[in-house]
């Protein structure tokens, strides 16, 4: 039987390159943290010594990433695995959190980075037992500032009225997955729409309806998406949806030649008309009882979708074309989403 020593108790265990999620390197030497970057170093570690946390940059990890939790998690003996993520990487963290190994959570909680040494610390740290008035205090002081950082994070990146991603992170994650789909040969496509005549629903119906409308068409959105597509809403009655690589094909080692075939051959994925066409149909036959005659309580919208690769190679370019598909869309006569490149036209006239 192994004895596992107690020197590093209290202390974390810190596996991958920290200048992929740190802006302050050199401050995160000064805390109780073990550094690794090298994977066997870090399991062996983990198997050995006491961790109160394991903190795991994501980045730089790529297809190894399930096999490094599915190790860790075999040795950590009781301690929280965190992890830290670029912006693009949240909804795989997010997935992550939810998948299990064994019947246990392949890992406890995720940081967006890059953050800085304090941040982190103050969000991972937790007293080293339990029972005493003094640590019971300690408990509940890092529980609050634990929830503290949360709530600024969420302030931060999502729309307080739905609950959809706010436009900076919206622009922010295309930035960094365009990046990335460039460097792996990968597929990008954006979605912006608006809800047509919301002006005349507020106007008529007043504020409160017109909240309403954006927050069931945030539900109906987030539903006719697959789980790592991003939704945000962007300003008003305009929202985007980021759809991108599903990052278990990538996990699974898809080759690059069949990235290639794939993209060459779709210039506008299917899955990205397939949601935005059941957005349509499900948004046309929601019950909106707090609208009147104009429309007959029935929504429709209007939006423009553009792929990376259709001469659009930047973050700033795939908004612009996406933006004049939209406004051409509401010229010829609304309720229609058209395409960028080819095939140009309405999402209606594509098999």
């Amino acid at each position: 039987m192994q004895i596992r020593s107690d020197s590093n108790a209290g202390k974390i265990l810190l596996i991958g390159d920290l200048g992929r999620a740190f802006l302050d390197v050199e401050a995160v030497r000064d805390l109780p943290c073990q550094v690794t970057a090298k994977m066997p170093e870090a399991i062996e570690a983990a198997s050995k010594e006491n961790f109160s946390a394991i903190a795991i940059v994501m980045s730089g990890l790529s297809s190894k990433l399930s096999f490094v939790l599915k190790a860790v998690n075999e040795v950590k003996a009781g301690a929280k695995i965190v992890l830290l993520a670029q912006m693009w990487e949240e909804p795989i963290a997010m997935q992550l959190v939810n998948d299990s190994f064994d019947h246990a959570r392949a890992a406890d909680d995720y940081l967006i980075c890059p953050i800085r040494a304090k941040q982190f610390y103050d969000f991972i740290k937790f007293p080293d037992g339990k029972g005493t008035t003094e640590k019971s205090t300690q408990a509940a002081v890092d529980d609050t500032l634990v929830k503290k950082i949360r709530y600024l994070e969420k302030l931060a990146t999502e729309d307080d009225l739905t609950g959809l991603k706010n436009r900076r992170y919206i622009r922010e994650f295309s930035r960094q997955i365009i990046e990335r789909a460039m460097k792996e040969n990968g597929r990008v496509t954006l979605l912006i729409f608006d809800i047509d005549n919301f002006k005349h629903y507020n106007d008529v119906y007043g504020h409160s309806a017109g909240d309403e409308i954006l927050k069931q068409a945030a539900v109906l959105m987030r539903r006719c998406c697959r789980s790592h597509d991003v939704v945000g809403r962007i300003g008003g009655d305009e929202f985007a949806v980021v759809f991108w690589d599903e990052p278990q094909a990538k996990a699974a080692g898809m080759s690059a030649e069949g990235s290639e075939r794939r993209s060459a051959m779709a210039q506008h994925p299917k899955e990205a008309i397939s949601v935005a066409k059941r957005f349509q149909k499900e948004l046309g036959k929601a019950e909106l009882h707090l609208l009147g005659p104009e429309g007959k309580g029935v929504l429709t919208i209007s939006g423009g979708l553009a792929s990376l690769g259709n001469g659009c190679s930047t973050v700033q370019e795939l908004f612009e074309q996406t933006d004049k598909a939209l406004l051409e869309a509401k010229r010829s006569g609304k309720n229609r989403i058209y395409l960028v490149g080819g095939p140009e036209g309405n999402i209606a006239d594509v098999e």
